[in-house]
């Protein structure tokens, strides 16, 4: 009987382990790893969850942005980046995300150098299990 039992829990442990993440948790991960580049000024792994159709502001495409992202990066040794609670609206296939972003950088001092804060909206596309960057618009705030 205990060998059945332990069976049977080894086979639900394997089926829940098996279970695709929900399209949010999903969503939310990929947020996390595309920040995470940012922080490590991964301009690569950045690009890699921007979709090859996406548009930012002035008809920014995403060689622009991966541009954008390096000239940043070389600008400063370090790079920070801090989301407010994001504020995620899903729908078929897609999603849209807004947030605050607090952006820092500089040489590597006890202080950052320059920052700014920023009222982010972005829109997501869901291609498989994967979830890629449509679109972002950002203004400062104040």
């Amino acid at each position: 009987m205990l060998r059945f039992l332990s069976v049977v829990a080894l086979a639900l442990w394997l089926l829940c382990g098996c279970k695709h993440p929900a399209p949010e948790e999903a969503l939310r991960r990929n947020i996390a790893q595309m920040q995470e580049a940012v922080s490590e000024r991964d301009a690569g792994a950045l690009s890699d969850g921007i979709a090859p159709d996406f548009i930012g502001p002035n008809g920014m495409g995403r060689e622009d942005a991966g541009r954008l992202a390096r000239v940043v990066f070389l600008r400063n040794k370090h790079v920070g980046v801090t989301l407010g609670p994001l504020d995620v609206a899903m729908r078929e296939g897609g999603a849209t995300v807004k947030f605050t972003a607090a952006l820092t950088g500089g040489g590597g001092g006890l202080l950052p150098d320059n920052g700014q804060v920023y009222d982010v909206t972005t829109t997501w596309r869901q291609d498989g299990d994967e979830w890629v960057l449509l679109s972002a618009e950002w203004t400062p705030k104040l």
